[in-house]
């Protein structure tokens, strides 16, 4: 297998009218994910452009990996591979990506740092649709705080009983 070829193995999660499509992604010897959420709004390709950026924020693509060709991310997200190329066309924009002729599609230089700024600008997407979800819902700022701090410290405990 190409070193940045996905595996075989994928599966889907059934579950509460979501599927989520979680496959590992080879690449020079790290394991990453790429999970697509049926029930998440936004189209394929921004899930896609999301999934790298977290991946280089976390330090788990770093500058110079190789990613998987389109063919084969698109094979095995079980998505077209026009979705696939319009995700790495966006990243390549926002300088995340070079395409190598004839050698594959890379993390750039500049995008493989995972600064601070990097990792907290990869919780905007999710910040912003629980905010407009608690507006909806009539929730004031102050218990969304609260609640975060209550669900960090449920996290704490879990992270403790798992070590």
């Amino acid at each position: 297998m190409n070193r940045a070829e996905l595996a075989s193995t994928s599966h889907l999660t059934f579950g509460r009218k979501c599927i989520n499509l979680v496959n590992t992604v080879y690449n020079e010897g790290l394991l990453v994910e790429i999970h697509l959420d049926a029930r998440d709004s936004a189209p394929v390709y921004v899930q896609i452009v999301r999934q790298v950026k977290r991946l280089l924020a976390s330090g788990r693509l770093a500058a110079g990996d190789e990613m998987p060709s389109v063919r084969v991310l698109a094979r095995q997200l079980l998505v077209n591979p026009n979705t696939v190329a319009r995700a790495y066309r966006e990243l390549e924009v926002l300088g995340v990506l070079e395409s190598r002729q004839g050698s594959g599609t890379y993390v750039s230089g500049e995008g493989g740092r995972p600064g601070r700024r990097r990792k907290v600008m990869c919780l905007a997407a999710p910040a912003d649709a629980l905010l407009r979800e608690a507006r909806g819902l009539g929730v004031p700022l102050e218990e969304v705080r609260e609640f975060l701090i209550e669900r960090d410290a449920v996290l704490d405990a879990d992270d403790e009983r798992s070590a």
